[in-house]
């Protein structure tokens, strides 16, 4: 039986008509993501018995809701990493499946890119790794991170310059072993790669690591929460040039990943990518006056996913499909999850993916869609 929550199909940006043509400024202005909020009245969640979250116990990860056996891994920061999707060529990924949550986001063209998110584990090799994007602007402050990334255009390194975090963000163009490498069997520009643990590594060397703090957190439940809206086995996400693809599989409690009709694996591992969450995430995407390219009179201007203040979410966990509300009120605050009635809606433990889609409003049906089904 099929069971269609949600049929959206999306143009990747609403393109305001001022912006159609317009050179980025030498020094772009910080998107509006940079002011701190008023705040807004909000219900007070009542905790449920069992929830781990939001305050977590110093052996317990607040970004899985699981314990580490060495709780001094926590008192490190974790690491926004970027990692190319396109083209395939980068496939199968190194280190995907050890991320403690991957953030999938537009880049340009319609195709994706991950900011994936490392704190209970630190891989030697990480990647391939590409340049950072406005929605990392956005993470590291979300997640108290590290930055690690190969560069980035004129206009988002120009915000990474002036942020306070600028000291925690690695460039890996200028480094080299044993943080960044080139693997010469990799096609160029796809072959960098990162150790994660030996950045972190020369993060406490620079005296910037520290036990992060989180602010905002996620809620973490081991049994599945009331208020299911129906099953969920199969989550088919269709970007404008990039298919995703999660099934649930019942016998390991968690969603396995395809991407573009394949098996997606983690390179290190050769393991399908599986996670315990993943969750839809609604958010308004503008173009910025930031230009990321330029090719035979071509510009493409970077996109703002603006992940600030609240918006609608779904999460998949279990089998089951959640209907709820993503929330983060302040620019230093990290994301969480609440019911449409502004109760805690606990994740899983373990590993999630975000899957950040634009609104409603943004979409255009002959593109994109997002179909939740039953088998």
């Amino acid at each position: 039986m099929l069971a269609v929550l949600l049929l959206f199909a999306t143009n990747c940006v609403f393109i305001p008509a001022a912006s159609i043509g317009l050179p980025a400024p030498e020094t772009p202005a910080a998107p509006e993501a940079t002011l701190e909020p008023s705040p807004t009245p909000t219900p007070t969640p009542i905790p449920i018995p069992g929830m781990i979250g939001p305050e977590f116990a110093p052996d317990v990860n607040p970004l899985t809701g699981l314990p580490v056996g060495d709780p001094t891994l926590l008192s490190r920061r974790p690491i926004v990493v970027k990692i190319s999707n396109a083209p395939p060529l980068v496939r199968p990924q190194a280190g995907l499946g050890a991320a403690d949550i991957v953030y999938e986001h537009y880049a340009e063209g319609g195709l994706t890119r991950f900011s994936a998110i490392f704190h209970s584990q630190l891989p030697a090799r990480v990647g391939s790794i590409r340049s950072a994007r406005l929605i990392d602007y956005e993470l590291v402050p979300m997640y108290d991170a590290l930055l690690g990334f190969s560069g980035a255009s004129d206009g988002v390194i120009h915000l990474l310059e002036t942020s306070n975090f600028w000291e925690r963000a690695y460039v890996g163009i200028w480094y080299g072993l044993p943080y960044y490498w080139r693997d010469e069997a990799v096609e160029v520009p796809h072959n960098l790669f990162l150790n994660t643990a030996a950045l972190s590594a020369l993060a406490t060397e620079e005296g910037l690591n520290r036990r992060p703090a989180l602010e905002n957190n996620l809620t973490f439940l081991e049994t599945a929460p009331e208020g299911s809206a129906g099953s969920a086995s199969r989550i088919d996400i269709r970007y404008r040039a990039t298919r995703a693809v999660w099934d649930y599989d019942p016998s390991i409690g968690q969603y396995r990943r395809s991407t573009d009709g394949l098996g997606h694996y983690d390179a290190n591992t050769m393991e399908q990518v599986a996670v315990d969450n993943v969750i839809i995430v609604y958010a308004s995407h503008q173009l910025s006056s930031i230009v990321e390219s330029e090719w035979q009179g071509s510009v493409t201007y970077g996109i703002d996913i603006q992940l600030w203040f609240e918006g609608d979410a779904i999460l998949f966990r279990d089998g089951q499909q959640y209907s709820g509300r993503w929330t983060r009120p302040a620019r230093g605050q990290a994301l969480s999850l609440r019911t449409n009635d502004g109760q805690y809606l606990p994740l899983k433990p373990g590993r999630t993916w975000i899957q950040l889609f634009p609104l409603p409003e943004q979409q255009d049906l002959a593109e994109e869609s997002v179909t939740i089904s039953q088998r």
